[in-house]
């Protein structure tokens, strides 16, 4: 039950969006129990990004959402380093003008019920 919801500056193309489902993929599995069986990944490109008052370079906001009551610092470190990689070699997106937001909940929705 991970999402990885990428909103970017840029314009990506299927290829580019099928290479980072890819990299999230395997990154995913930092987190303990987590796979990309059950990984959703959105995409929003094209959105107006201010990072430090300037748009005119490209930037990142990534949201990574798990179910579960904790995720070990370390899972969300090597995400960290992975999802900013595969952000950097496919987009372009510069790892300083990226923010990545970790959550886990408890309270998760699926397929007409709750976990």
């Amino acid at each position: 039950m991970p999402v990885i919801h990428t909103h970017v500056s840029v314009t990506t193309t299927p290829e580019q969006r099928e290479a980072l489902k890819t990299a999230y993929g395997k990154a995913i599995t930092a987190v303990p129990g987590k796979s990309e069986g059950w990984l959703m990944c959105p995409f929003e490109d094209n959105m107006p990004i201010y990072f430090g008052g300037d748009d005119s370079k490209p930037a990142a906001y990534v949201e990574v959402n798990v179910f579960g009551t904790s995720v070990p610092g370390a899972a969300w470190e090597k995400l960290t380093r992975d999802i900013m990689a595969a952000l950097s070699e496919q987009l372009g997106v510069p790892e300083d003008r990226t923010y990545i937001r970790y959550t886990a909940t408890t309270d998760w929705g699926w397929n007409g019920g709750n976990f």
